[in-house]
């Protein structure tokens, strides 16, 4: 059984909060693996990261608080961001590649959501009939090339009103796992991002 130590980078409010639920739930149910140590993300603003040198601080931040832990189990910075408008398949490679550059001395992943976070929770939609209105439609079977996201989630929601910083959580501890793997290819990047750890451990 092996054991994992990530730093995630993220840049909203709802996935500071689910972050954690979402790879400690990856790692044990999916991976079916021992346990894994999220540490609190690191939030910066997507524009920034992309744009400027924030994506630098927020990795040397990471590697700050994954050393002065002084644990010897494996550790990982994760980079996970919403492509929006932006091409998943584009942002990602160039985001890992200047992370790389700068930190060459640290295991890192980037993984872009698309179109969105919620995406993933369309993915997965049936599994979230307690929090969502699904009886009048079919849910898409491809979200991410009928990019369905945030604004599918809202408009089904049964709350009072979708809010990401308190629904993301609850969402992510039920959402159906491999349900959105086999629906959204990101997740599925994501999960196979996790494998990697494995494969590359003793």
């Amino acid at each position: 059984m092996s054991r994992l130590r990530i730093a995630p980078i993220v840049e909203g409010h709802g996935e500071d909060l689910a972050v954690r639920i979402l790879l400690q739930r990856l790692w044990t149910e999916v991976l079916g693996q021992e346990y894994v140590e999220v540490l609190k993300p690191i939030r910066s603003s997507r524009t920034k990261m992309i744009q400027s040198r924030e994506l630098e601080r927020a990795l040397d931040l990471a590697v700050l608080k994954l050393r002065s832990a002084g644990s010897a189990d494996p550790a990982l910075i994760l980079i996970m961001l919403d492509a929006d408008e932006d091409l998943a398949c584009v942002l990602g490679p160039d985001l890992l590649q200047r992370a790389q550059a700068h930190r060459g001395d640290a295991d890192i992943s980037c993984v872009v959501a698309t179109v969105e976070y919620e995406t993933w929770f369309v993915a997965a939609a049936e599994s979230l009939s307690e929090l969502l209105e699904l009886s009048h439609e079919a849910v898409p079977q491809s979200p991410e090339s009928s990019r369905s996201g945030k604004a599918w989630i809202q408009k089904r929601f049964k709350g009072v009103k979708y809010s990401p910083t308190v629904d993301q959580p609850a969402m992510t501890r039920r959402m159906d796992l491999l349900q959105a793997r086999g629906r959204a290819p990101s997740f599925d990047k994501l999960c196979r991002e996790l494998e990697k750890r494995l494969e590359s451990q003793p």
